[in-house]
């Protein structure tokens, strides 16, 4: 009797457990649902429709993705290569950016790595202002602009070159001011993962034959921060895939100069808000969110504890 009681009274406190830890879940489970999982699973929907916001979603099964793939030449022949050269270079690159950086800063006193830190964390949070402020006097194509009137100065070029609106060079700007105000989140991550790494571990490592700092990074920080380094890569990966502002704000144009500057997401907003093929931009959102998970996959795998 004993012993059905102790259970019975287990499978209660089970049950209260349970009921306890849900109602604890049900305000994030609200929120959730309400501003992420809904929104996917209406966009997924979409993506099977023809839409044009005013008329009825009409069901094209997966004509829109087909459409995509085979007879969007836009996507296929400028989207698709500038989405994956701008992510390969500002993904990887922002992220060895903000590690190295954040290493250089833990090097220092508290106080001015304090001031260091939040001036390198800045331009994440202004990078429009800064764009219509500097980088756009920095890289104006006639002669006052600064990269301009440097390189005639030394005698370089002898003509403006108009780096902003000519299809050669946006795409490369666009990737400057991207690794530029790559220090966001990720790279307050990885600061605190290196301030929180076992001093004991570098002091042992050192006895035990450690011979410089490129070693103690190698040996010992990195493999004692894989959780930040994680989030700073998949916080990176999902920033470059997600980037669609930069491009239009330094050409002052969407659709960019013959598109040598739009994105995934610009080619998005261009059907869902210029065209109104709310169906079609959503497939190509799918497309988009497909291609974040897998990279996002592939950063896990890099970084996870097991690697």
């Amino acid at each position: 009797m004993k012993a059905m009681t102790k259970r019975k009274q287990r499978k209660v406190n089970r049950r209260e457990d349970f009921v306890t830890s849900m109602l604890l879940l049900l305000p994030y489970l609200l929120l959730f649902s309400l501003f992420i999982a809904i929104p996917v699973l209406v966009a997924i929907g979409l993506s099977f429709t023809y839409f044009d916001v005013i008329n009825t979603p009409v069901f094209t099964g997966v004509s829109n993705y087909i459409s995509l793939m085979t007879q969007d030449e836009i996507f296929l022949k400028y989207i698709i290569p500038n989405t994956f050269k701008y992510a390969l270079i500002v993904g990887p690159g922002g992220c060895i950016l903000s590690f190295l950086l954040a290493w250089l800063v833990t090097q220092i006193q508290a106080v001015p790595r304090t001031v260091l830190t939040l001036c390198l964390y800045l331009p994440s949070m202004v990078g429009t202002l800064m764009i219509q402020v500097v980088w756009k006097t920095i890289f104006s194509g006639d002669q006052r602009g600064i990269l301009n009137a440097f390189l005639i100065s030394h005698g370089w070029i002898e003509v403006p070159v108009n780096w902003l609106l000519s299809p050669d060079y946006l795409l490369t700007v666009m990737i400057i001011v991207a690794l530029w105000q790559a220090m966001g989140i990720g790279f307050l991550a990885m600061i605190a993962g290196i301030l929180n790494v076992n001093e004991e571990l570098y002091e042992a490592a050192y006895v035990d034959g450690m011979k410089n700092r490129f070693q103690e990074v190698l040996y010992i920080t990195i493999p004692s921060m894989k959780p930040q380094m994680m989030f700073a890569a998949v916080m990176a990966i999902v920033n470059a895939f997600n980037t669609g502002w930069i491009g239009p704000a330094l050409a002052g144009t969407n659709p960019t100069p013959a598109y040598s500057g739009n994105l995934i997401l610009n080619h998005i907003e261009d059907y869902a808000f210029s065209r109104y093929e709310m169906g079609y931009a959503a497939a190509v959102s799918v497309v988009l969110l497909l291609m974040i998970a897998f990279f996002s996959k592939v950063a896990g795998k890099l970084f996870s504890e097991k690697g």
